[in-house]
């Protein structure tokens, strides 16, 4: 039996140490997350019912529930769901299939990175200039959307040319040796399997389109709506906005209810993001490679 070297012996002392600070690194990110969550259902679980969810604001939004800006805020990511995902995965299609390498190709995706950058406040602005006042949309739910679309094009686009990348190009060559021309290879064979990336790309959109408060406070979110929206050209309540309202600017209310409220849009983000996840992992479980 051979004695263990002492370059084995080192190398599993730093296999040990770098397994250690990764598990530390990990739990320094869930801590707190999981803080956060704690405190959020200790200090507004209590307000959380059926009622809550489902009536009005009364009292000048100090008693009552947010029904309005729950729905708005539903409208809102899916319009911009509608406008954003067909865009960013055409995008990315072009980019990853069909440009050439060259200087514009180039400051295309020098353009996508800079636009990622991008403040919100900054969308806010041109979605006021562009959709509101140039399209002439308004303040409204449409408007909005658009808004946000644009500053969340580029995770779409990002993650989509990603998940595409990832597909082998024996794939392609294959089919291109059967005779499939470019688009059906693209149509039948490449998006099928990058179908995962796109769901990626989805749900991190998902997460901060709702989360986003400038862009829809300057384009269609509104302080209280005595009605609920009929079309994306009325304006919105939004969880977000109500968020920030009802924790800042309304006077005597329950410290629990802005609890409650945050509680409630992460618990909706989460739900959409786990219904995202579980179809993207089923996709996933379907790959032959």
């Amino acid at each position: 039996m051979f004695a263990e070297s002492e370059l084995n012996k080192r190398n599993k002392k730093v296999q040990s140490l770098y397994k250690t600070l990764f598990i530390l690194m990990t739990i320094i990110l869930i801590v707190p997350v999981a803080i956060i969550l704690a405190t959020l259902v200790y200090k507004g679980g209590g307000v959380i019912s059926i009622d809550f969810l489902f009536t009005d604001p009364t009292n000048g939004m100090t008693e009552g529930g947010l029904f309005p800006a729950l729905l708005g805020t539903i409208w809102i990511v899916a319009v911009a769901l509608i406008a954003s995902v067909p865009l960013g995965v055409a995008a990315a299609i072009y980019l990853n299939e069909y440009a050439p390498d060259n200087a514009f190709t180039r400051i295309i995706q020098l353009a996508i990175i800079n636009l990622a950058g991008v403040p919100s406040i900054v969308h806010a602005l041109f979605g006021v200039g562009a959709f509101v006042i140039f399209f002439g949309f308004g303040t409204s739910i449409l408007a909005a959307s658009l808004t946000l679309a644009v500053m969340t094009l580029p995770i779409i686009i990002v993650s989509t040319r990603e998940s595409l990348r990832s597909v082998p190009h024996a794939f392609r060559e294959a089919c291109w040796n059967m005779g499939a021309t470019r688009w059906q290879t693209i149509r039948r064979v490449v998006l099928p399997n990058a179908i995962s990336g796109v769901l990626t790309g989805i749900i991190l959109e998902v997460s901060r389109t709702a989360g986003e408060t400038a862009p829809i406070m300057f384009t269609g979110a509104v302080f209280f709506m005595p009605f609920l929206p009929q079309s994306v050209f009325d304006q919105t309540m939004a969880m977000s906005l109500h968020l920030f309202v009802v924790a800042t600017q309304v006077p005597g209310v329950p410290d629990e209810l802005p609890y409650g409220v945050a509680l409630v849009l992460i618990a909706m983000v989460l739900i959409m993001n786990s219904v995202s996840i579980a179809f993207r992992m089923h996709l996933r479980g379907k790959k032959k490679w």
